[in-house]
């Protein structure tokens, strides 16, 4: 099968086409037929190098894919040959062919494109887990959305209005703090204009958020602090602004508002612990894609074979949604 791979690390000229062994669904597997996957920052990372897969993880990039089930493993139970499915991968989604466990295949509904499908996985379950397990998400709480016009911003903005609660969303453009009211925010900031502490305080009133989730790390981490409400959960996903702070900061700021400050990765969990996620996921959302009150939002849909154009123009941080390659 055609995979793509970065041979050496680098910019995006390193990603190379190659020939891979097609493999083979073992027991309680799936071999899908990959027909779109789609790009995600963890992907540009492991190009440089700077985001080894986990051990025994394929070196193939891509952490999501959808496509038609093309053989099922002994003892699977509910899949036949010839469903859409898509599902998160923890690599080898830029790939003709790509193996799952059964427990992590999502049907594709109906209205949605194999291209769609594929926006889904990584961002979608991104923002599930760090809103509702983590997050702790309630009907009326606030929630501070970061980087709203990514992936995994343009879901969370959505999940967050399902689930009757309210978002305010930074974004670096007016194309997209407006692409981020259109999904259902509440207010929107441009961070070029400063600080987005006192325009969220105004905006809830002083009381701040109860949840906040966190792309950028350490030059957030005073204003986090200061702009969430008591018991308020700050989800920290990335560091892309770095990570260590600056002189430390008060530990009586945590005890006085009983905060917590939650790290996560979605990569590195366990199996189970991602089939777990994938169907209370998909008994939530899965109706509602299929009616339209969710929607992945893509940005744009590249050739498999310009998967180097693909990254450089996540790269260029102009996109709104996902980038998908139509393999």
């Amino acid at each position: 099968m055609r995979a793509i791979v970065a041979e050496p690390f680098g910019g995006p000229e390193t990603l190379r086409l190659v020939d891979r062994p097609t493999p083979a669904a073992g027991a309680g597997e799936l071999l899908v037929r990959v027909r779109a996957t789609a790009l995600n920052r963890a992907d540009l990372l492991q190009r440089m190098g700077k985001y080894p897969p986990p051990q025994g993880v394929t070196d193939i990039l891509g952490l999501e894919m959808a496509g038609i089930v093309e053989a099922v493993g002994a003892g699977v139970d509910g899949w036949r040959v010839g469903d859409r499915v898509c599902a998160l991968l923890p690599g080898g989604g830029y790939a003709e062919y790509a193996v799952i466990p059964a427990g992590m295949a999502m049907a594709i509904p109906e209205p949605l494109s194999f291209e769609e499908a594929a926006a889904i996985p990584e961002a979608f379950l991104t923002a599930y887990l760090n809103l509702w397990r983590l997050g702790g998400l309630q009907p009326g709480h606030r929630v501070l959305v970061h980087a709203a016009a990514s992936g995994v911003g343009t879901a969370a903005i959505q999940l967050v209005r399902e689930a009757g609660a309210a978002s305010y969303a930074t974004a670096g453009t007016a194309a997209k703090l407006e692409a981020a009211l259109s999904l259902g925010a509440a207010a929107a900031w441009n961070y070029r204009d400063g600080s987005f502490r006192d325009w969220l305080l105004e905006r809830t009133n002083g009381a701040g958020v109860d949840v906040a989730l966190d792309f950028v790390g350490a030059p957030y981490f005073a204003d986090h602090l200061a702009t969430l409400a008591v018991d308020g959960r700050l989800v920290v996903i990335g560091t892309l602004g770095g990570a260590a702070i600056p002189g430390g900061f008060s530990l009586g700021t945590l005890l006085a508002r009983r905060l917590h400050i939650i790290g996560t990765t979605l990569r590195s969990r366990p199996v189970a612990d991602k089939i777990s996620l994938t169907q209370d996921f998909a008994a939530f959302a899965l109706p509602r894609f299929a009616d339209g009150r969710l929607r992945p939002i893509v940005d744009a849909v590249f050739p498999f074979e310009e998967a180097a154009e693909a990254h450089r123009r996540m790269e260029s941080n102009v996109n709104i949604g996902k980038i998908v390659l139509r393999v």
